[in-house]
């Protein structure tokens, strides 16, 4: 039975489901992680192809059907929200695949920014203006806080598009498959990423102004000017590397408290 509130739509076309299957392209001794299993349409070829499969489930009644369908040794189901579940604990190079649920991709994909650095590689279906922003390029409406934030720690790619027709029920949107890789030295710094994260939401919340006057009280005109970058662009004008850089800059201001 289907649950509204975990925003449930299974896919059922084998079609989509095989083309998902070979672009993760799964080998048998990896630690693979699968969110909302649901009707086990992607479990059960994905353990064709692995020793063991760990899948997230938040609904007690599909992870029991789970439990009757496939043996315990191997398949581990892990009845929990994605949100608060701990996928380091299961490793430092897990790939995690899944048919996100439309309600939380968003902030399931903000916490796996967070993750990047114990994960190998990340394929989602998610809906098709999610993927859109996530591998957005810079001056495209598309372009936004998701796009920086991701693209600071992942390569995005958008694999394909997958249509209604291909679920149960079917959506009313469309939805696409999109690769996340890591990008080298993804540990970071974690306060340079603070500081990322300050720059970044304070230009898109006001992304229709200069970002003299976005980042004000964030970032002073007279730094950007130095970093080579123009007070009378827009947000969405600057690429990665310039959110990237700002954020260093700003953090090399701040004072040692050890010195």
């Amino acid at each position: 039975m289907l649950r509204k509130r975990f925003g449930q739509h299974f896919l059922t076309d084998r079609r989509y489901i095989e083309r998902i299957v070979a672009a993760i392209d799964p080998r048998r001794d990896e630690v693979l992680i699968e969110i909302g299993p649901g009707g086990g349409a992607l479990t059960d070829p994905l353990l064709q192809r692995v020793a063991r499969l760990h899948v997230v489930e938040i609904d007690r009644d599909l992870c029991a059907a789970l439990r009757t369908r496939f043996p315990a040794e191997r398949l581990e189901v892990h009845e929990a929200d994605a949100l608060a579940f701990d996928f380091g604990a299961l490793g430092d190079a897990v790939r995690v695949v899944g048919n996100l649920p439309y309600n939380i991709s968003t902030p399931l994909l903000f916490r796996f920014v967070a993750l990047a650095s114990h994960v190998r590689d990340l394929h989602f279906m998610l809906q098709k203006e999610v993927v859109d922003r996530m591998a957005a390029a810079p001056s495209t409406a598309d372009y936004g806080r998701l796009t920086v934030m991701l693209q600071h720690r992942f390569r995005v790619e958008k694999l394909f598009e997958v249509p209604p027709g291909a679920f149960r029920p079917p959506p009313k949107v469309e939805s696409a498959v999109v690769r996340l890789v890591p990008r080298s030295g993804t540990a970071g710094d974690a306060h340079i990423d603070e500081k990322l994260a300050q720059v970044v939401t304070a230009g898109f919340t006001k992304r229709r102004k200069t970002l003299r006057n976005a980042l004000a009280g964030v970032c002073d005109a007279n730094l950007l000017e130095r970093l080579g970058v123009d007070p009378k662009l827009r947000p969405e004008n600057l690429s990665v590397d310039d959110y990237e850089r700002i954020a260093a800059a700003l953090q090399d201001l701040v004072p040692d408290p050890d010195a």
